[in-house]
């Protein structure tokens, strides 16, 4: 696959042009000035930097410092869950729950991402059709949205009946619709008289966004089964870039494969079944469920309660000590966003299925008499007087064991299925038992769907294309609001506003305490080591370097480091060895998850940042929204400093990370994530320009290492940034370009050294030079 072009798309030229213009000329008779001064410090004030100790924080708090990121997010899970079982014990009747169910269900489906009018027909193209032992396989594809179609095998039985059965299977991330598993059960549903649809789920199989297919697409051997699934990863980033979801995408296919269903004769609009296979297929289908009523029974697997990771048997207390909300990774499809801030928790998910049957799905062993949800669900199927609606279906053993007792499975094995069958027996009348179960497995080739007469006829779109086509409309959206007559400063409110909501709502967190640690001297230079408490505890380190005589009309700037104060410390050495000999002040900022306080040393798929990142979504703040009421609580102190009030405040924000090179080995699966080139750490650059956005009085903003544009990230299949960079919905708002906001000739902004979705320099991008010259006077 051909990397993705560098060439800036013409639609964002004009916007990123005039940035450059406004970064440009307010600094050129500044540049001419300062071409005949000395351009480097000192070099024992040099040294001196280099060589300093910036860890504000004494040795034995420092453990307690770099975790106070994970610890307080404990907090706030344990807070979710209290607060989700409060609301659990003041329901006490059907209305209450339904009243509690529709309020969750509403937040979760706006957490997902847009909800299109559905379409009034959904286009159905038949590829082939081949017969078998009274079934009949169609492989067929149906076009979800515009331009985006879904591959899948439609089993039906050889002589349609009158009414039958409709049911869809959600396949797990470990395989595609053609596993034997999921020919098991169409074929054997099929010939017991339903018409059973298995889809490939966005990313997978035929509809994968990747290149590695095969064995034989990579030099080196990799795990082919798992690129699909490791791939997830990217997608879902793309897509919440747009203010969508996986998950909500997931969902959105399936509700389209309904209607496929319903579109064929004979099947009966009141025996629609949804099932969601183990390892990653029960969440979407889950989501779907509770989202669609048109499904009468739901067989999520692995969702809800107790996972396969959980220790069994549980505590007596298990209903007050249980973790109902989970906690955040890679996986988005399970992990949602919101969830824990907004009370959709996965009980709560999987119990809005009631009164519709539910099959209770657990793929290894479970404790039936302990499991809190259980109860939970018994209470709520009670409400609606429908206890027998209510079914449980379960394996052996655990998820780390490999003996035969250990009931792993690829799908939904034939153990798992015993107890389904007898479900869908006593509520639809689906006459199978694990006796007449059948197995004519074909080979996968058989059951593909695109052929190149019909990609050529239905020229089908890529995430990359959809994301950007979405981006493009938003894009265009923002272009004509600014073609209207408004003010200046309404245009800033109205981001800032924009920018607040993609944040989420959170309680003040204001200034609490100062605790000045130390101070030392540094030939002239007074280095002030300070610790910053919020209101919600959250301690913020601060280097504050002032030289003793101030300048007046000198800035004091404010430094973030993607990498930490430390880092920039080392590397900047000669840049704030400058600030300070002009009589500039240097403050040397970590915000939370970030140097003192780092969420890890990497920031790849599997990272504990990456999960950071990811708990925070979940608790309904972005961290870099977080991080940037940590940015602005500094401001706020350096305000009342009684040597500093008055002062012009500057920002400086950089990465330090070294941007790979056009000829880096980015086409690789994702199988081992150190092999892939570094992501991106744009976080400090970022924080610079939000800072910016909302904080009037800062005079110049200087950054380096930062992103060009999150679009970038759009341009193809994989994306190389670090999770805790990212704002879902960020491009329904504006690119990073459009930070800047309406321009201000009183606040030049200079942006330096920018790198695309791959983090690679971009073509275009102003070298580095030195932050001195645009950041004092």
């Amino acid at each position: 696959m051909n990397a993705p072009s560098r060439r800036r798309p013409d639609f964002a030229r004009p916007i990123a042009e005039s940035r450059k213009s406004i970064a440009v000329i307010p600094f050129f008779v500044a540049a001419l000035c300062l071409t005949q001064l000395a351009h480097s410090a000192d070099d024992n004030l040099n040294k001196s930097l280099q060589s300093l100790d910036s860890q504000v924080f004494p040795a034995a708090e420092r453990e307690s410092i770099a975790n106070q990121v994970r610890d307080q997010q404990r907090r706030l899970l344990r807070d979710a869950n209290e607060r989700s079982s409060a609301e659990w014990q003041q329901i006490k009747s059907r209305d209450d729950w339904e009243r509690f169910r529709q309020h969750k269900l509403a937040a979760l489906k706006k957490s997902l991402g847009s909800w299109p009018e559905p379409p009034k027909s959904v286009r159905v193209h038949a590829s082939s059709t081949f017969a078998g032992d009274d079934f009949v396989i169609e492989n067929i594809l149906f076009e979800s949205r515009p331009g985006w179609w879904v591959t899948a095998n439609l089993y039906r039985p050889a002589k349609p009946r009158e009414s039958m059965p409709g049911l869809l299977i959600c396949h797990a991330h470990h395989t595609p619709k053609e596993h034997g598993e999921l020919q098991d059960m169409g074929m054997t549903w099929a010939r017991a008289g339903c018409v059973v649809l298995v889809m490939d789920q966005v990313g997978h199989g035929e509809r994968r966004q990747h290149p590695f297919a095969t064995a034989a697409d990579f030099s080196k051997s990799y795990r082919v089964g798992h690129a699909d699934y490791s791939f997830r990863y990217d997608s879902a980033i793309q897509l919440s870039l747009v203010g969508e979801s996986l998950v909500g995408w997931m969902a959105w296919d399936m509700m389209r494969g309904v209607d496929v269903l319903l579109a064929r004769p004979g099947v009966d609009p009141k025996k629609l079944i949804l099932l969601g296979a183990v390892a990653g297929g029960g969440d979407p289908a889950a989501v779907t469920g509770a989202l669609d009523e048109r499904f009468a029974a739901v067989v999520p697997f692995n969702f809800g309660g107790p996972q396969p990771e959980t220790r069994h048997p549980l505590p007596d207390d298990a209903e007050t000590s249980f973790d109902f909300a989970g906690g955040g990774s890679w996986e988005s499809t399970r992990n949602l966003r919101d969830s824990a801030g907004h009370g959709f928790l996965p009980w709560a998910i999987v119990g809005s299925i009631a009164p519709r049957g539910l099959v209770y799905a657990h793929e290894f062993k479970w404790d039936q008499d302990r499991d809190p949800v259980w109860r939970r669900l018994q209470t709520i199927f009670g409400f609606y007087g429908q206890p027998t609606s209510l079914s449980f279906t379960l394996g052996q053993g655990a998820v780390t064991g490999s003996s035969p007792q250990d009931t792993h499975c690829t799908h939904i094995g034939k153990t798992h299925r015993v107890r389904i069958h007898a479900a869908f027996r006593s509520w639809f009348g689906i006459d199978v038992t694990p006796e007449t179960e059948f197995s004519a497995r074909v080979t996968a080739d058989r059951l593909r769907c695109w052929t190149p007469d019909l990609k050529a006829e239905l020229a089908p779109k890529s995430l990359a294309e959809m994301t950007t086509s979405l981006a493009n409309q938003f894009a265009a959206r923002r272009q004509r609001r600014l073609t209207k007559p408004l003010f200046t400063e309404e245009l800033r409110k109205d981001l800032r506003r924009q920018w607040t909501l993609l944040f989420g709502a959170h309680p003040a967190d204001p200034l609490k305490s100062v605790q000045r640690v130390r101070q030392e001297m540094i030939g002239t230079i007074h280095a002030n080591f300070v610790a910053l408490a919020s209101s919600s505890g959250h301690r913020i380190p601060v280097l504050l370097l002032t030289p003793t005589k101030l300048r007046d009309q000198q800035s004091v700037v404010v430094a973030i480091c993607s990498q930490g104060k430390e880092r920039i410390l080392k590397e900047r050495s000669d840049d704030i060895a400058n600030l300070l000999e002009r009589g500039a002040a240097v403050c040397l900022v970590d915000p939370r998850g970030i140097g003192e306080s780092k969420l890890g040393d990497s920031h790849g798929r599997r990272s504990s940042a990456t999960s950071m990142s990811s708990t925070a979504l979940m608790l309904g703040t972005p961290l870099l929204g977080q991080q940037l009421r940590d940015v602005r609580l500094v401001l706020t102190w350096l305000r009342e400093q009684p040597d500093l009030k008055g002062r012009r405040f500057t920002l400086w924000g950089e990465s330090l990370t070294p941007p790979n090179p056009d000829t880096a080995p980015f086409r690789q699966p994702r199988d081992d994530d150190q092999a892939l080139p570094a992501p991106s750490e744009p976080q400090a650059p970022l924080l610079a320009l939000l800072t910016g956005l909302f904080e009037e009085d800062l005079s110049a903003i200087y950054t380096a290492g930062g992103l060009t544009s999150w679009r970038s990230l759009l341009a193809d299949y994989l994306v190389l940034t670090a999770y805790d960079s990212l704002i879902p919905g960020a491009l329904t708002v504006g690119d990073i370009a459009d930070l800047a906001g309406p321009p201000r000739p009183d606040r030049p902004i200079r942006i330096e050294a920018t790198v695309d979705g791959w983090n690679r320099l971009t073509p275009d991008t102003l070298p580095r030079s030195s932050p001195t010259k645009w950041l004092t006077n």
